[in-house]
């Protein structure tokens, strides 16, 4: 990889003839592979041989019609029915919540965190996060809360706890769903909040918000219409919500490393895709914002106690297993701090709805 002057930025060592053919045929799924079984090294950062990576990246009519078309093929997703999103959310969440708790923060929020100063840890970054999402919804005590994808249940107990709301929280990971009820038990809030292991589409009932944090890359776009219908349908007529998700600048599939791997099902859309879930049933967005930069600072935080517990997860699974999740969470950051990815944050309700803020200045008056 040349810098200017000819001088290389960093060296990839390939050990044998059949790596480098196979780079040569999907470099987007063998790069990983070959990295995982060690058949691939890189000397130097590895974060930083990734960034040189996705600067190179050329998305769209710059790639010849039948190179895209391969690559899109060979990465696409794999399908989100209802049973296969189940597998999907299973293969990657149900690695066991002591592996997740080992790098994530105390209270295992697992989306990007929120960074007002960048010297917060993380765990006050992830608390700013789930405040900053509270201050969008202009959340009121008694309201109801629908959420679709929980994760361990964090934004449901804080939206609980700070400010007096019902929540209903849906999620199919088995292994989250138990550890957030737990955590929801000793914390006393079972009476505001209940998790729900399920589907997003087997959502019923009605709410003042609709939320959700890191649920719509797994969703997949053709199904954006749908979900719109299910949230029209639980909305309330002066309700309001926020869906928050990883996206890109273009249209582009996921990694095919990535989503056969590690996030199976897994697509990134882009802003004009995500109107797909809004336009059909006549949603008004009211706020737009991109926080690239604080998944790439979210994502420093989690290599980092990813390397220091190495020795853990490598007793726990094996040395190709802390490969693969290694690359995944450098490439994640090397992918935001880039440009090749981004992160969504739209506030939408319904149309003609007048109770709105006049400036954006709710968003920055922290609680106490």
């Amino acid at each position: 990889m040349p810098k200017a002057g000819g001088r290389p930025l960093r060296r990839v060592y390939l050990h044998d003839r059949q790596t480098l053919w196979r780079l040569v045929i999907n470099p987007d799924l063998h790069f990983g592979d070959a990295y995982t079984q060690g058949r691939l090294d890189v000397d130097g950062d590895l974060v930083d041989v990734l960034e040189t990576v996705y600067r190179g990246i050329r998305v769209g009519n710059q790639e010849h019609p039948l190179v895209s078309a391969l690559g899109k093929w060979l990465a696409r997703a794999r399908p989100n029915t209802p049973a296969g999103s189940r597998t999907n959310i299973h293969h990657h969440y149900n690695l066991g919540n002591d592996f997740f708790r080992l790098w994530l923060d105390e209270d295992m929020v697992y989306t990007c965190a929120y960074f007002p100063s960048p010297a917060l840890t993380l765990e006050q970054a992830q608390r700013a996060k789930l405040d900053y999402v509270c201050r969008k919804l202009r959340l009121q005590p008694g309201e109801t809360v629908i959420e679709a994808g929980c994760g361990w249940g964090a934004l449901a107990r804080h939206m609980a706890r700070h400010y007096g709301v019902t929540v209903r929280a849906y999620n199919l990971s088995t292994e989250q769903v138990k550890y957030a009820r737990e955590r929801c038990a000793e914390e006393g809030l079972e009476r505001q909040v209940e998790y729900i292991e399920d589907d997003y589409r087997n959502i019923t009932g009605q709410c003042d918000v609709f939320v959700s944090v890191g649920m719509l890359e797994h969703v997949g776009h053709a199904n954006y219409p749908a979900l719109g219908g299910i949230i029209d349908r639980c909305l309330t007529a002066d309700g309001r919500g926020l869906i928050h998700s990883i996206g890109r600048d273009q249209p582009y599939p996921m990694n095919s490393w990535i989503e056969k791997r590690i996030f199976p099902g897994s697509y990134p859309p882009t802003l004009r895709e995500m109107m797909d879930i809004f336009e059909p049933w006549e949603f008004s967005v009211q706020d737009v914002e991109n926080l690239r930069l604080h998944y790439a600072r979210t994502l420093e935080h989690w290599l980092a106690r990813f390397d220091a517990h190495n020795d853990e997860v490598c007793e726990r699974f094996d040395d190709a297993f802390v490969r693969a999740w290694r690359l995944y969470l450098a490439g994640s950051l090397a992918g935001f701090s880039t440009g090749w990815l981004q992160l969504f944050q739209i506030v939408f309700t319904r149309s003609g709805h007048n109770d709105i803020p006049w400036t954006r200045s709710h968003l920055y008056e922290q609680k106490a």
